[in-house]
């Protein structure tokens, strides 16, 4: 580390001093980064989780003998203790009132997002989503689709990314009045890190909206306080915030919302009575309705220590270094330009810290201004132990926006010949004729230090011709 370089550094973002604590618990949570000389930048795709919290936890498992909850035997009852002190847990982390709130547990966001999709009563409904949410958020769309209820998505404009206000507003005005309304945004986008209003949740549910906020890509770096705003389902997944365990989220449902949901189905756990003969079923009050088979009751007890310890830290501290590093990396890679001009990068979002997250997604060009694949960015990020993330990140309307894919060539694309079945990456990328299919993401997050984003300007410098 140039002493120089960090003392412009702290000139620039000063409150970085404030997060020291994240440097002492590197060197004692968090060492085998640096013994293993890792550069991570995928804090979008999953936390890093602290030694700390596997000894916690591992110590709770080796002192005790816990049995499957749906029982009332002692080591069924140990567990189920355990699993609703989490429960509850949850619930006071993110602030939500356990009289509006149930916190329901899902193998990952996905599976809360699935419950919602395959629960909501869509018949004669609208489902409204911004252009870049998640797949798993657009994966909702084909239950609507079935169920007879109108699609409609709102764009996100360059070059940051944010959605058209105006066409929101419009579209939130209108909402079916012969049905039930469905409204899905990202908190924080997993592809631009573009920060969505979350003003946008009460405006909505006062047109008659129910409200989907995924939160997934924000709770790791931002705090969600759901005693000031309300959204009606909230899914997460908790190994992005802390690492460890996985295989583990959560749908934070407000009861209300959670009652208009019918499940298509029922399964073991998530009934008080089934009969074979009386062809019959009644499905269990509150969460254990949608949590189907036995629970993952081994790691539940992990996920409160992994969220006390993100307590012990601070969602202050842990914000104010992710925008201090975030904003010396914009700073720095907008800055670089061939011999001959050419900027070496076009970043997809917001070239500032404000209305963002730790996310800066980008694509390299050479000085010929041709894009470098976004394969080989990661290829040669390997050689030197750099982490990061290519490709459309699960995000296609964002992809879509941010690479210039028009709908004709989509349209296309998914009429050609050979098409209506299977489609493979290598088939989608001719169908582009020879447009970008992906772009290189770079995410800081709570344990990133400035060494790290030193390390990943190096290499970035090392395309310059």
């Amino acid at each position: 580390m140039s002493a120089a370089e960090f003392d412009t550094f702290l000139r620039k973002y000063p409150a970085y001093k404030d997060t020291k604590l994240i440097d002492d618990l590197r060197k004692s949570d968090y060492a085998r980064l640096d013994a293993g000389e890792h550069v991570y930048l995928d804090y979008t795709g999953g936390g890093i989780y602290a030694e700390s919290q596997v000894r916690k936890h591992h110590q709770l498992l080796k002192e005790n003998v816990f049995g499957n909850p749906h029982s009332s035997n002692p080591t069924s009852l140990a567990a189920t203790h355990l699993v609703e002190g989490a429960r509850d847990y949850i619930l006071k982390f993110f602030n939500a009132d356990p009289g509006e709130y149930l916190a329901i547990f899902t193998p990952n966001a996905s599976g809360a997002l699935k419950l919602v999709g395959e629960s909501y009563p869509f018949p004669n409904g609208r489902y409204l989503l911004t252009f870049d949410n998640h797949n798993s958020v657009n994966g909702i769309r084909e239950f609507a689709h079935v169920r007879g209820a109108e699609v409609t998505y709102i764009p996100v404009m360059l070059p940051e990314m944010r959605v058209d206000t105006s066409q929101l507003e419009a579209e939130l005005a209108r909402p079916s009045k012969a049905g039930h309304n469905l409204f899905a945004f990202p908190a924080q986008s997993n592809f631009s890190s573009v920060k969505h209003p979350l003003e946008w949740i009460e405006k909505a549910q006062a047109h008659g909206w129910d409200v989907l906020l995924d939160a997934a890509a924000f709770v790791p770096t931002s705090k969600l306080d759901l005693s000031m705003v309300k959204p009606d389902f909230v899914p997460i997944s908790f190994y992005k915030i802390f690492g460890y365990p996985t295989g583990l989220g959560a749908l934070i449902a407000r009861k209300e919302a959670l009652a208009k949901l019918h499940r298509p189905w029922f399964a073991g756990g998530t009934i008080t009575v089934a009969s074979v003969q009386g062809d019959r079923y009644y499905l269990a009050e509150g969460a254990p309705a949608f949590e189907d088979g036995t629970l993952d009751y081994l790691n539940i007890p992990a996920l409160e220590i992994g969220l006390k310890h993100i307590e012990s830290i601070g969602y202050d501290v842990i914000g104010e270094r992710v925008k201090s590093l975030t904003g010396w990396l914009l700073d720095n890679l907008t800055a670089m330009k061939h011999s001959n001009g050419v900027p070496l990068v076009r970043v997809f979002g917001p070239t500032s810290t404000e209305g963002r997250g730790g996310a800066v997604t980008v694509n390299f060009y050479d000085k010929n201004d041709q894009a470098f694949d976004h394969r080989f960015i990661e290829s040669e990020a390997n050689k030197v132990n750099i982490s990061l993330r290519t490709g459309c990140f699960c995000n296609p309307g964002a992809g879509e926006v941010a690479l210039g894919i028009s709908r004709v060539e989509l349209d296309v694309c998914f009429t050609s010949p050979g098409h209506e079945d299977r489609l493979t990456l290598d088939d989608f990328r001719l169908c582009i004729d020879g447009k970008s299919s992906g772009a290189v993401r770079i995410s800081v997050g709570m344990v990133t230090n400035f060494n790290d984003v030193q390390a990943f300007l190096a290499f970035a410098r090392g395309l310059l011709a």
